[in-house]
């Protein structure tokens, strides 16, 4: 018997109305003569009003107590999902991340899998129940509770899939599928019908938030087929896939913009071999994940500067760890700038043509937008800009590479 994962976010279980219509989609499967296991976020905004209410009692909430805060919401869920489908005369069960065994690290708030037991989802399987388990939490050995990161409901369900060995992983959201841009900032986005793994990735880590980054990698790694498609109808969605003959054909096949960043510059930092790691090394100590790095060579040679970014959320406590690290080194300066955006072009076929960077740089110097630093890949360039041009240049580059026009 095949077995299904089903995700519904937040925006699909906001509603008690809304709850049901998820309850019949996973009671439809089941009648179709599936296994049916489906991963619930909390309903609507209650994540952020639960982080809103934190803050208010303390300026900077401990992790630990952040993550038995916010992961409440999905335990809401949960349960109430398993009323709808008993209220729909089917039996379900909903089971919390430490009940299932989904085994993570121990950096709260941003934590990752270790492992998961499928033994006590295949016992309520075979004893004909629907499996309601909830997203974006999990234990660490010690028992803490953990806490995936804002969005890592998505990661759940694939890893789930994946340990499962599903048929498909469906994640259903309040859009209808992966756009060519966000729909929102640019109305003439089209919907994607496939797209590669790798081109899901990049998209995902560079601002698109249909599908969370570490739920595409668990899907790359063990092939699971991800359906990305709307709670509110039947119509198929964008189905992420491995790349197939001809997906280069398109050069780019998706405009992002990121907005949650911060750029952290270090000035005047010795030119010799170790110091790059030493600094880095501490950030990593705090669990705060880098993106770019760009180094400049100053003052002839004797010095550089080390300029990268970070979330939004981590500006503060990166640059506290840097000036920390900076006075102990007796370096230069750090600066920390928050009104930077990052907008990216994705596609597979920027390995097989010619000319990208210098269209898509063209397209940028015709809209007026400033380049502040650019960075690479084979699939993707991005640039750094101010974050009032981030729209600008995002609406600017979907309609240079002619996006606006569909497949």
């Amino acid at each position: 018997m095949s077995l299904v994962v089903q995700k519904f976010g937040g925006t699909s279980v906001a509603t008690a109305e809304q709850i049901h219509r998820a309850a019949r989609r996973a009671i439809r499967e089941k009648l179709a003569g599936r296994r049916v296991v489906t991963v619930v976020s909390a309903m609507g905004d209650t994540t952020d009003r639960l982080i809103r209410l934190a803050r208010e009692i303390c300026d900077a909430p401990p992790r630990r107590e952040l993550d038995m805060l916010v992961t409440t919401g999905e335990q809401v869920s949960i349960a109430l999902m398993a009323m709808a489908i008993h209220a729909a005369g089917h039996e379900a069960i909903s089971l919390t991340a430490a009940q299932v065994g989904l085994v993570t690290d121990s950096a709260h708030t941003k934590a990752r899998i270790h492992s998961i037991s499928a033994e006590r989802i295949n016992r309520e399987l075979d004893a004909g129940r629907i499996v309601i388990v909830a997203g974006f939490q999990g234990i660490d050995p010690a028992g803490e509770i953990t806490a995936l990161g804002r969005g890592a409901s998505d990661t759940t369900a694939v890893a789930l899939a994946a340990v499962l060995d599903a048929e498909v992983c469906e994640i259903y959201t309040d859009v209808d599928g992966v756009y060519t841009a966000d729909p929102r900032l640019v109305p003439e986005a089209h919907k994607i019908d496939r797209i590669s793994y790798d081109e899901m990735l990049e998209l995902a880590s560079l601002g698109a938030v249909v599908v969370h980054s570490r739920g595409i990698e668990f899907g790359t790694k063990y092939q699971v087929p991800i359906h990305v498609r709307s709670s509110m109808t039947d119509s198929k969605g964008t189905m992420i896939v491995p790349e197939t003959p001809g997906m280069e054909d398109i050069v780019v096949r998706g405009v992002t913009l990121r907005r949650d960043l911060a750029r952290i510059l270090i000035n005047n930092v010795p030119n010799r071999p170790g110091l790059a790691f030493e600094i880095f090394d501490r950030i990593a100590q705090h669990h705060i994940v880098v993106d770019d790095i760009i180094q400049n060579v100053v003052n002839g040679g004797s010095e550089v500067d080390i300029d990268f970014t970070v979330e939004l959320d981590d500006a503060s406590e990166t640059k506290a760890v840097c000036e920390k690290l900076a006075s102990e080194m007796n370096v230069g300066t750090v600066v920390a700038d928050d009104q930077v955006s990052k907008v990216s072009i994705v596609g597979v076929g920027m390995r097989s043509h010619t000319g990208v960077a210098a269209r898509m740089f063209r397209a940028l110097a015709a809209a007026g937008v400033n380049i502040e630093n650019i960075s690479t890949s084979e699939i993707v360039i991005s640039v750094i800009v101010r974050r009032e041009d981030g729209e600008k240049a995002l609406r600017a580059l979907h309609s240079a590479f002619e996006l606006d026009k569909g497949p």
